[in-house]
């Protein structure tokens, strides 16, 4: 039987490797964030915590179809200031940062959903007010009920190592489409992806799997 004090001292070896192991997983496999806006309805909602693999983004592996969180790429969101007031909810949420369980508020982050990847001629739209990509029209069952594919027309064809990014709530994103005189011209570095979006995993009632869809089938 293991004694007490036994057991005492290995409680904060326990703690390191737990805080190390988390830190792993944070670095090379999942990390997780929040959702704050409508940009993606309604495929993620607002308030919704999604789980993001970083494993397509090790391998610079981001296909047309995936979601994606990325770093804001070129000012495309204001800046914001520390958590809290309160220094103690500060010291617990840079507690929670560190860890992985929350995004790092000095780096902003969007989710979108990538349209074109490197050679993609994207062009908006066709005679059925669909998009096409590369001459074909993409199917898109995802976007919000009621928009259409894009209400800004453009003609875009993507360079290599970066991707245009569009949110499926398309009246209520300011994507690729809103920021062609930045620096990037809209399209968002492959450096800046953190990784694809795999499930939704709160809250309870809005858990579930978020797949990869091929929108040139």
């Amino acid at each position: 039987m293991r004694r007490k004090g036994s057991l005492l001292r290995e409680l904060p070896i326990l703690v390191v490797v737990a805080l190390v192991v988390s830190l792993l997983i944070k670095t090379f496999l999942v990390q997780f964030f929040y959702i704050p806006s409508g940009s993606m309805e309604n495929t993620l909602q607002i308030k919704d915590r999604v789980a993001v693999n970083k494993i397509p983004f090790l391998s610079r592996n981001i296909a047309r179809g995936d979601v994606v969180v990325f770093r804001d790429p070129a000012g495309w969101l204001p800046e914001i200031t520390d958590y809290s007031t309160n220094k103690y909810v500060s010291k617990l949420k840079t507690g929670l940062v560190a860890v992985g369980v929350l995004p790092n508020p000095a780096k902003q982050y969007l989710v979108k959903r990538v349209v074109g990847v490197g050679g993609d001629r994207v062009i908006c739209c066709d005679k059925a007010g669909l998009l096409t990509v590369n001459g074909t029209a993409i199917k898109e069952p995802y976007i919000f009920a009621g928009n259409k594919a894009s209400e800004m027309n453009f003609d875009v064809t993507v360079p290599k190592g970066k991707v245009w990014v569009m949110g499926d709530h398309r009246n209520a994103s300011a994507d690729s489409r809103y920021h062609q005189d930045d620096i990037n011209k809209g399209f968002v570095p492959l450096s800046r992806i953190t990784g694809r979006v795999v499930a939704v995993i709160w809250p309870f009632k809005h858990i579930t799997y978020v797949p990869q869809i091929n929108v040139l089938k």
